[in-house]
């Protein structure tokens, strides 16, 4: 089943890049009137080049964790089957760290 959901989630990453995107502009107006800028701006600060970054990630990626939750909440509603993982695997990162 986990094959069948494949093409949908490949529909819903695209949907969500697009809705996170809509989202980013309309977050980073509240900060700014001007675009955000990019790293390679000339005229502009580095506490605004990062201020940038860090709103355009934590957008994207709620944005796409929560699209991707619904889409497989839908997906298990509508066959039964969970479409990823069952339960979270251990983390390898803390494994080396002890």
């Amino acid at each position: 089943m986990k094959l069948v959901y494949k093409p949908f989630g490949i529909v819903i990453g695209i949907l969500a890049g697009i809705v996170s995107k809509k989202l980013f502009q309309a977050v980073w107006g509240v900060f700014d009137e001007e675009e955000p800028p990019k790293p390679t701006t000339h005229q502009t600060s580095w506490p605004k080049v990062l201020g940038a970054a860090a709103v355009q990630g934590i957008t994207f990626k709620v944005t796409r964790a929560a699209v991707d939750r619904s889409g497989a909440k839908g997906f298990h509603y509508l066959t039964g089957a969970w479409p990823g993982p069952e339960k979270t695997e251990k983390s390898q990162a803390a494994e080396a760290v002890r």
